[in-house]
């Protein structure tokens, strides 16, 4: 199994780098169901970030990515169930990916509830309002 960092990733769906892009084509390429890639959730994090604020790709298209990363037989998420709960929040609300992650993990992890003071986090991504 081979860990994808998140510049792999960038490189792999913005294809804007003459030098680098390539190499993470041929990276993404060479994977396999023997031979797997591994993103861990910081990853995901990290990758959403990267899209959405160095690059303004909007939620579709950040939709879509992650969509495509669970797909793929030949990549391993770490806690795929969670990030699968995270997208689905994200897609159907205006909440935040990191605030939807944090519900979604929270939510995975037996919490009963997740506080904040955003009340977008918590009319979209399930959390409890604290006011």
């Amino acid at each position: 199994m081979t860990g994808l960092d998140t510049n792999i990733l960038a490189r792999f769906f913005l294809q804007d780098d003459p030098l680098q892009s390539p190499k993470a084509d041929a990276i993404m390429g060479a994977l396999s169901l023997s031979e797997p890639g591994w993103i861990g959730m910081a990853t995901v994090l990290e990758l959403v970030w990267v899209l959405s604020t160095k690059n303004r790709i909007d939620r579709t298209g950040i939709t879509k990515i992650l969509s495509h990363l669970l797909t793929r037989e030949e990549i391993v998420i770490e806690q795929s169930n969670i990030l699968q709960t995270a997208l689905q929040l994200y897609r159907n609300g205006n909440a935040d990916f990191a605030d939807c992650l944090i519900a979604a993990s929270a939510r995975a992890a037996g919490c009963s509830r997740t506080v904040t003071f955003d009340r977008i986090a918590a009319r979209d991504a399930g959390m409890e309002l604290i006011e």
